[in-house]
């Protein structure tokens, strides 16, 4: 016996593949990870660029590290790390950035903590990282993936235990670093996103360095769903990010030379 459904417009169909249409739609809902006990994260934003900040702690080392801090406000990121009883180990960036100065700097002032940057990326740090190294703070760690296209020394960074990536500016919310300057190559972020971040599992959430419409986060499954630039082709992705058309990014001149020297100048006084 067929069951009897109301469809959108209010008539009633009978169809049973109707009724499997509506199970198979509920169960391709995504199920994402709890984080661990021991797992601190907070995600911070800069209205001025639209970047966020990631501070990542371990409860039980009391570690911790902040991700794509910004210069003006690296007292307030390193207020909270105090609030919350943690102790600074690395400031990391996920690329050299062009629109806002990084807060490594200063915060290795503040707290003597040591900078994180790609070795790839030009710019001086502490510690370089390459492929398939590790950031680790007390039980955690974030895996090291390059995905360059948007700098030379893009990356991202995984924790397979929490169920999230920072994708930095390769991967954006329904979009994806601009490539029409610093290195960019438009062939390469396509491949960095597919064959790194689309790889991942399904369920990963993925954390931006940006979002300039108030979202805060997505996922794998998404963006192989819903980004309209990543879901083309590769030849129809590059014509996409040929005609942008965009400004030319207001803070780079000043942003780049700081940022070469892990903006160790420019630090604001106290």
């Amino acid at each position: 016996m067929l069951v009897e459904v109301l469809n959108l417009t209010g008539k009633l169909i009978n169809s049973r593949n109707t009724l499997l249409l509506l199970r198979n739609k509920m169960s391709s809902v995504v199920h994402y990870k709890s984080f661990t006990e021991n797992f601190i994260f907070r995600q911070l934003f800069d209205a001025t660029s639209c970047t966020y900040t990631y501070l990542l702690g371990d409860a039980d080392s009391a570690e911790c590290i902040l991700i794509d801090p910004v210069v003006e406000l690296a007292k307030r990121d390193f207020q909270l790390t105090k609030d919350l009883n943690l102790k600074l180990v690395y400031a990391v960036n996920t690329h050299m950035h062009a629109d806002h100065i990084t807060g490594t700097g200063y915060l290795k002032k503040l707290s003597g903590c040591k900078s994180v940057i790609s070795r790839q990326s030009g710019a001086q740090a502490d510690v370089l990282i390459d492929e398939n190294d590790f950031i680790t703070f007390g039980n955690h760690r974030l895996k090291v993936l390059s995905t360059p296209g948007h700098t030379n020394g893009c990356c991202s960074f995984y924790s397979d235990e929490q169920g999230i990536a920072f994708t930095g500016d390769a991967l954006l919310i329904r979009g994806c670093g601009r490539t029409d300057f610093q290195e960019g190559n438009s062939e390469t972020l396509y491949r960095s996103v597919h064959d790194k971040i689309f790889t991942l599992p399904p369920n990963t959430r993925l954390f931006p360095a940006h979002d300039y419409k108030g979202l805060t986060v997505t996922s794998v499954d998404e963006e192989k769903r819903l980004n309209p630039r990543l879901t083309k082709n590769l030849e129809e992705f590059v014509k996409i990010m040929d005609n942008l058309n965009l400004a030319y990014p207001s803070q780079i001149d000043k942003a780049l030379p700081a940022n070469k020297v892990c903006g160790l100048y420019d630090i604001p006084s106290e």
